[in-house]
């Protein structure tokens, strides 16, 4: 390669090296050979000894010298003695210390490819020679240390070294479950991608990571399928393996976003991990209908594996998660038995329709959402009788679904399930039968009583009670549109004289004690307020003080509008009542 000066050097007749150039280049020549035949020194005073003579001084000795040889670059010489075949004991006890060191520079990207492909060879040597126990907890903490977007790119880098190292470790169930958890604890600090373009780009490289991790933990579970003995590790490395499939499916799998499948379907690295999480799952002995329809037991022992309380709480988000690949995502789909009904899945789907929807994260509800909508479309219209309702999570799944409604609405997606829910349920078998006892005759005026009743009559604190006395009155709405007098299959028309003494007559002196009461505090806040001065309020029983007369308006004009909503309703109930009592009346006299 012919060498060009630049038209800023100066000609090469007028060069001048530096007046001390050859007493620095002799010190650095002289740091490198002091540098090296240190390192050379301590293990020429090593090799004479045995393996069981070796001294802590020696071992520290040892890590400063090879230390200060790979900061210096002295790599070729570094190379040279752990390749010498005389140094072999002295690299298996000692040459741990130097696997550290050199991975953080091959983590530098500063570093020439020459030194990089030095340091690969130094690093495959250590992983080859040094003690596996030890080089499997050096390997542990450094891939501990990183934070950020070297998270990745350390675990990238040493998890084919740690399965070498694990692979000559004879107690392996407990390697594997240390390196598994060290590694998933690491990956569950990087943030998931949502979007299509987010996973394509792979910023902190979770994505790859989720792949590499797959590549691991591969040959471990195939070792678990090729050894046919039950023996007590074979059982211990078989939990280890599931306590990793189950925090994979919490993270990153429950938040992970799924797109609709295409033909670059199988680049999706989640889907792919997914898939590869629910396979080993079924290799190790846990196919995905028996870890599904577990759910949902006080306590879950599977093996030598028992799970306490909280790690349970931790167990149904994974268990949520498997149902939401399975059922939405298909995935793994054809293990599931052909003779389950769609209601018998729904029921079992409820309990984990009911763990997402206690979340907060907006991908973690969207999840329950589908979950829910893909089940209630599996069956027909009205086909969920009462009898469901004695399920908890058939309770608690609706009353989520309002919270998601009222709080953090995702699009149209939750009234669209709210509205499949409702036709599911069988309202009208209630009005078909008579045997329906808890909708009809006594048994359903007991709960009324409990319903259509203000607890301090009159004097009740509407506003403080608005919720329930809104529910109340919609309810008495709807039976009174329901059921005829004559019919009176729920009893309501016995029982009117008693709902109106003890619930609509005082409801409406409530409501006109209320109201009386909120106009006189705007007229007093009113006043306040050509006064522009500080006033106190009573709200609820609860004095608030020292509010702005503006803001004092707000809240009592919303009090208000809260009763005249209370008092709408109760308008149109009333008025219901008397068309229904009116209609009947009449059909008596035309029938005498």
């Amino acid at each position: 390669m012919e060498w060009r000066a630049s038209e800023s050097s100066p000609p090469i007749d007028k060069l001048v090296l530096h007046p001390n150039f050859c007493e620095i280049l002799a010190s650095k020549l002289g740091e490198i050979r002091m540098a090296v035949e240190e390192l050379q020194s301590i293990i020429k005073r090593c090799q004479i000894l045995e393996e069981q003579d070796f001294k802590e001084e020696d071992f520290g000795l040892f890590q400063l010298a090879g230390q200060r040889c790979i900061e210096e670059g002295h790599t070729d010489q570094l190379l040279e003695i752990i390749q010498n075949e005389k140094n072999k004991v002295i690299i298996k006890n000692m040459g741990w210390n130097l696997v550290g060191p050199v991975v953080r520079c091959l983590l530098c990207k500063d570093k020439e490819d020459s030194k990089r492909k030095v340091y690969f060879l130094i690093f495959d040597l250590l992983v080859k020679l040094c003690n596996p126990k030890e080089l499997l907890l050096g390997l542990l903490e450094l891939i501990e240390e990183p934070s950020g977007k070297q998270i990745s790119q350390s675990i990238l880098l040493l998890l084919q070294p740690l399965q070498t190292v694990i692979q000559k470790l004879h107690n392996k169930a407990y390697s594997i479950g240390l390196a598994l958890s060290t590694l998933w604890n690491q990956l569950s600090l990087l943030p998931v991608p949502y979007s299509k373009e987010q996973i394509q780009m792979d910023d902190y490289g979770l994505c790859q990571c989720c792949k590499a991790l797959i590549e691991f933990t591969k040959p471990f579970v195939e070792e678990v399928i090729d050894n046919k003995e039950n023996s007590l590790e074979n059982e211990k490395l078989k939990d280890e393996l599931l306590k990793f499939c189950f925090k994979s499916l919490k993270c990153p799998l429950l938040t992970a976003q799924f797109f609709e499948q295409s033909e670059e379907g199988g680049n999706d690295p989640f889907r792919y991990f997914a898939s590869e999480i629910i396979g080993f799952l079924s290799a190790i002995g846990h196919p995905f209908p028996k870890m599904i329809f577990n759910h949902g037991r006080k306590k879950r022992t599977w093996n030598y594996l028992e799970f306490e309380e909280e790690e349970n709480k931790q167990l149904a988000d994974s268990m949520a998660s498997l149902a939401y690949l399975v059922f939405v995502q298909g995935i793994h789909i054809d293990q599931l038995p052909m003779v389950l009904s769609p209601l018998y899945l729904l029921q079992f789907n409820m309990g984990h329709i009911e763990v997402f929807l206690q979340r907060t994260e907006e991908s973690v509800i969207s999840k329950g959402l589908e979950l829910l909508e893909n089940s209630l479309l599996r069956i027909e219209d009205n086909s969920l009788l009462y009898q469901y309702l004695e399920i908890k999570s058939f309770l608690t799944v609706p009353q989520g679904l309002v919270k998601v409604m009222t709080l953090c609405p995702i699009e149209t997606l939750e009234v669209q399930v709210w509205m499949y829910y409702m036709h599911k349920m069988d309202s009208d078998e209630v009005w078909r039968t008579r045997n329906n006892k808890w909708f009809t005759g006594p048994q359903l005026i007991s709960l009324l009583d409990l319903v259509l009743f203000l607890p301090e009559g009159a004097e009740t604190d509407l506003l403080q009670n608005s919720d329930r006395i809104m529910a109340s009155l919609n309810l008495l709405r709807y039976l009174v549109i329901k059921d005829n007098e004559n019919d009176n299959q729920t009893g309501l028309w016995t029982e009117l004289g008693n709902i109106e003494n003890n619930f609509l007559k005082p409801l409406h002196i409530g409501l006109n004690m209320s109201k009386a009461h909120y106009e006189a505090e705007i007229k007093n806040s009113q006043e306040a307020q050509k006064s522009k001065d500080l006033c106190s309020i009573t709200v609820s029983g609860e004095e608030i003080p020292n509010m702005p007369p503006e803001m004092q308006l707000k809240v009592l004009h919303s009090a208000l509008f809260t009763f005249d909503l209370i008092e709408s309703v109760l308008a149109r109930v009333e008025e219901l009542i008397e068309i229904k009592t009116k209609s009947t009346s009449e059909e008596n006299i035309g029938i005498k």
